[in-house]
C-alpha cells in the first residue's frame, strides 16, 4: 500500500499537471478567437472568388489553359493539413487515418503523391505505406501566405507539366470551438459547375487567355490561404476542448487520491491509537 508520503507527492503532481492544462487552455482560447476572427474575414473573400472563378470558367473554353484540362485518371496529389503541435485531442490523427482511408479507399489503384503540411501529419505519415512528395512545416509561424502560395505553385507546375491529373486536399474544417470536419476538397482539374445558366460573355483586358490564367492561379492560392486558416481555427478549438477535458480529468484524480489520502491517514492514526491502548493495557 502507498505511503501518505507517496500520495501527498501523486497529488502535488497532478495539481501541477492541472495547472499547466488551465494554462494551456486559458492560451488555446486566446489564439481561437484571433483565429475565429481570421477565419471569418477569409471565408467571404474566398467563396466570392470561387463564384467568380466559375462564371469566368463557364464562358471560355478548355484549351484556353492547363489547369481547365479534364484528368484521366492518373496520378493524383493529394494536401494533407495537419499542425506542428500535439495535445489537441484527436486533431492529427482523424486527418492521418482519414489520408489512410482514402488512399485505400476513392483513390485504391492509383498512384497517390503526398504534400504534408504540418510536422505530426509528416512524422505519422513517415510510419505509413504512403509516397510524401513534399513536406512544410512552421507555415502558421512564418507566413500562411506565403506558404500557401508555395504549396499552390508547386501543386500548379505538376498539373500544367501533365505529371499529375488531380489534386485534392484533406483538412479539418473549422465549424465551431468544439466541432471540426474532416473534408476532402477537390482542387484541380478545375470543373466549373455545370447548371443551366444564361452565359453572357464578357470584353476581356488585355486578353482572355491571361486573365483566367492569373485569376485561376490566384483563386488556388487564396483556397489553400482559407484551408490553412480553418485548419488553425480547427487545431485551436481541439486543443482547448482537450485541454478542458484533461483539467477536469485531473480534478478527479485529485479528488480520489485526496479521499485514498484520508482514508490511508485514518487508518494509520487508528492503528497509532490502538496501539497506545494496548501498550496502556499491558503496563
Amino acid at each position: 500500500m502507498a505511503s501518505l508520503r507517496d500520495i501527498r507527492r501523486r497529488i502535488a503532481s497532478v495539481k501541477n499537471t492541472q495547472k499547466i492544462t488551465r494554462a494551456m487552455k486559458m492560451v488555446a482560447a486566446a489564439k481561437l478567437r484571433r483565429a475565429q476572427e481570421a477565419i471569418q474575414q477569409a471565408r467571404p473573400y474566398a467563396y466570392h472568388m470561387r463564384d467568380l472563378v466559375n462564371r469566368l470558367a463557364l464562358r471560355v473554353d478548355e484549351g484556353m489553359h492547363p489547369l481547365l484540362r479534364r484528368g484521366n485518371g492518373g496520378k493524383v496529389g493529394l494536401i494533407v493539413v495537419t499542425s506542428d503541435r500535439g495535445l489537441c485531442g484527436g486533431f492529427n490523427s482523424n486527418i492521418v487515418n482519414a489520408a489512410m482511408a482514402t488512399l485505400s479507399g476513392q483513390f485504391k489503384g492509383r498512384e497517390v503523391e503526398l504534400t504534408v503540411v504540418g510536422r505530426k501529419g509528416r512524422d505519422a505519415l513517415r510510419r505509413r505505406p504512403c509516397t510524401i512528395r513534399k513536406e512544410y512545416t512552421g507555415v502558421m509561424v512564418d507566413s500562411p501566405w506565403r506558404a500557401a502560395g508555395a504549396v499552390i505553385d508547386d501543386i500548379v507546375a505538376d498539373f500544367v507539366k501533365g505529371e499529375t491529373d488531380a489534386v485534392y486536399c484533406l483538412y479539418n474544417e473549422f465549424k465551431s470551438a468544439i466541432a471540426q470536419r474532416v473534408t476532402l476538397e477537390p482542387l484541380l482539374p478545375f470543373e466549373p459547375p455545370t447548371r443551366g445558366e444564361i452565359v453572357i460573355d464578357y470584353l476581356y483586358e488585355p486578353s482572355a487567355e491571361g486573365l483566367i490564367g492569373a485569376l485561376l492561379t490566384r483563386h488556388m492560392q487564396v483556397q489553400m490561404h482559407r484551408i490553412l486558416f480553418e485548419s488553425a481555427a480547427s487545431e485551436h478549438g481541439a486543443r482547448m476542448t482537450a485541454m478542458d477535458a484533461a483539467t477536469t480529468n485531473a480534478g478527479d484524480v485529485i479528488e480520489r487520491l485526496t479521499l485514498k489520502y484520508n482514508r490511508a491517514r485514518q487508518t494509520a492514526i487508528t492503528t497509532e491509537m490502538i496501539e497506545i491502548v494496548s501498550g496502556a493495557e499491558a503496563l
